[in-house]
């Protein structure tokens, strides 16, 4: 059988196995001869458990025809199924994409006891005041005083950041981490951003242009096209 022959190829990597599955052929076909090579392989006890990573490219399969695959490389004992890696969606993953993709501008003054909550990135034109609260699964933009509470990244997305024209919270929050205002009393700072610093593994506040310099990425949106 020939490269060009073979539906299913198997590629030992230093983090184990990478099978990558004909996307042309019949689903059937890639079953049949996934049985025969995993057979071939003759995987002992002894060895230790082996990760793989089945790359689906173009071909589309069903929960259930992934559950069949995952169940098909677990009877060799020592394989373990760690992710499929597909190129292509569903109409519901690409309308999740869309919305956390898409950018929110809301024109507002946000009051005490208020509460804004947006999927994807929030630009904010006007005020976050005192007990006022805005937050955001992407980047929180505020052009104008942000005085309230920010959260960005709210469902864990660590690379996003918080920037506001007037920088004085009563708390900042990006994914899981916290930076609660200073106990003394404070002027606030204008074109400030917080983000995470992963050395420090903590919310820092920095000038905006700094954080650009840091952080190119945020100075384009294809960013978010690219990696949605």
């Amino acid at each position: 059988m020939t490269a060009n022959d073979q539906k299913v190829l198997i590629k030992g990597t230093r983090d184990g196995l990478t099978l990558s599955l004909d996307d042309q052929c019949a689903y059937k076909d890639i079953l049949k001869e996934l049985q025969s090579k995993l057979s071939m392989k003759g995987i002992t006890d002894e060895e230790p458990m082996i990760h793989v990573t089945i790359q689906l490219g173009k071909r589309f399969v069903t929960n259930e025809q992934k559950e069949e695959l995952v169940d098909l490389i677990k009877e060799k004992q020592k394989l373990v199924v760690d992710r499929i890696e597909s190129d292509v969606i569903t109409k519901k993953e690409a309308l999740e994409w869309k919305e956390n993709t898409e950018i929110t501008p809301i024109a507002k003054t946000i009051r005490s006891g208020q509460l804004v909550e947006v999927r994807g990135d929030l630009l904010l034109i006007g005020d976050v005041n005192p007990g006022g609260s805005i937050s955001a699964t992407g980047n929180v933009y505020v052009l104008g005083s942000l005085k309230g509470v920010a959260h960005a990244g709210v469902e864990g997305d660590t690379e996003t950041v918080i920037a506001a024209s007037y920088m004085q919270p009563s708390q900042l929050r990006i994914a899981d981490q916290v930076s609660r205002a200073p106990d003394y009393e404070t002027e606030g700072v204008y074109m400030e951003c917080g983000f995470i610093d992963e050395e420090e593994g903590k919310i820092r506040i920095d000038r905006l242009q700094e954080v650009v310099k840091k952080k190119p990425e945020l100075a384009s949106f294809e960013r978010r096209m690219r990696n949605g």
